[in-house]
């Protein structure tokens, strides 16, 4: 695949930027690098590899959701500079 100016100027308008001619040489440099490595790669026979689900054979630790420490509503509400009886107060914000 070739990399000209004009898909450069195509990719540059889909991600908002925009490149001087000296940057653009640099960018249509750096794409067909990584187009001829893609390429490599297609080279390589891949039959009867099996697709790989995860990186690695490691699984996920995680840990049991455990209560720890249970607060009251009146000890969450303590510190709170405005609440009603069960509730914080807060300033409105949502204009209707």
């Amino acid at each position: 695949m070739e990399i000209s100016n004009t898909k450069i100027d195509e990719l540059a308008h889909l991600a908002r930027l925009e490149f001087n001619e000296n940057e653009k040489e640099k960018i249509k440099t750096d794409l067909q690098r990584i187009v001829s490595f893609f390429d490599k790669l297609s080279e390589i026979d891949t039959d009867g590899v099996e697709p790989l689900i995860y990186m690695s054979d490691l699984n996920n630790n995680l840990r049991n959701d455990d209560i720890v420490e249970k607060i009251s509503k009146q000890e969450a509400l303590k510190n709170s500079p405005n609440k009603d009886s069960d509730y914080f107060k807060v300033p409105k914000f949502i204009n209707k």
